[in-house]
């Protein structure tokens, strides 16, 4: 038991060191990987349309919306273990200790996390990972991937999500104690919650976009990148340079006739 551990701790390091050293050595092109990419999101939309959706679909057609609410609040509380371990590495002590305080309120009083009880009292919900805490320490994206059935990655997001799952995912812990069924069901019952939560952004994206490839591949970029920054980088793009006083002057000016 004691090897096993150590060869998954090494493993872990392994996949660390990696992605540190591929993210740093990328070239400047964000999709060097575009042609297998492409390829692995025309059978990601195939499969969406012809099983993921109608699954999604047929659930939130005839499941009560307290009960789909319900089981989202129970997977958003589990990965509370993950963002507060983030919020450790990344030395966000009070981030840290607010997020713990949500996990524990939600686990308790919120019946095991199926009700928002932190959210009710005004508790803000975070969302940490690893490939966040990587890009906060200086990492860069390394390039773009589309990983099947998962959809949007990076190198560096990644190597994060195997380094949350084998780490802090509760999930993930059934399998290890043996409990392999129900793992199985509740990774499934994860994938169509997350599945019915995009139902109409999907729609809206392929509907909006001339290229639904590309707009899907820098949008998740953007997404990133303002979540390291913990959205001051949406802020800053917001801002379009003119003061109010210099506003009120261009509209001052007399009409030209």
């Amino acid at each position: 038991m004691q090897s096993n551990k150590q060869s998954k701790f090494k493993s872990i390091l392994l996949s660390c060191a990696l992605v540190v050293f591929v993210s740093g050595c990328a070239t400047t092109n964000k999709d060097p990987l575009e042609g297998v990419n492409r390829g692995i999101y025309k059978f990601n939309d195939v499969t969406d349309k012809y099983a993921m959706k109608p699954v999604a679909s047929a659930y939130k057609a005839i499941t009560p919306t307290p009960i789909r609410k319900g089981f989202n609040n129970f997977f958003t509380n589990l990965g509370s273990i993950t963002t507060v371990l983030n919020d450790l590495l990344q030395l966000k002590f009070a981030n840290a200790f607010t997020d713990a305080g949500r996990f524990v309120i939600n686990t308790t009083f919120g019946l095991a996390g199926f009700i928002d009880v932190a959210g009710m009292d005004g508790i803000p919900q975070r969302k940490e990972d690893f490939g966040q805490t990587l890009g906060y320490w200086g990492v860069g994206n390394g390039p773009y991937l589309v990983l099947p059935f998962l959809g949007a990655s990076t190198l560096r997001d990644t190597g994060g999500l195997v380094f949350d799952t084998i780490t802090t995912d509760p999930i993930t812990y059934t399998h290890n104690i043996g409990e392999v069924r129900l793992h199985n069901q509740l990774r499934a019952a994860q994938l169509v919650d997350r599945r019915t939560e995009l139902l109409d952004a999907k729609d809206i994206v392929d509907d909006a976009s001339l290229d639904p490839y590309a707009f899907m591949r820098d949008a998740y970029l953007q997404r990133r990148e303002s979540l390291i920054a913990d959205g001051e980088l949406a802020a800053v793009r917001a801002d379009d340079g003119f003061e109010p006083a210099d506003e009120e002057k261009v509209d001052d000016l007399p009409e030209t006739k």
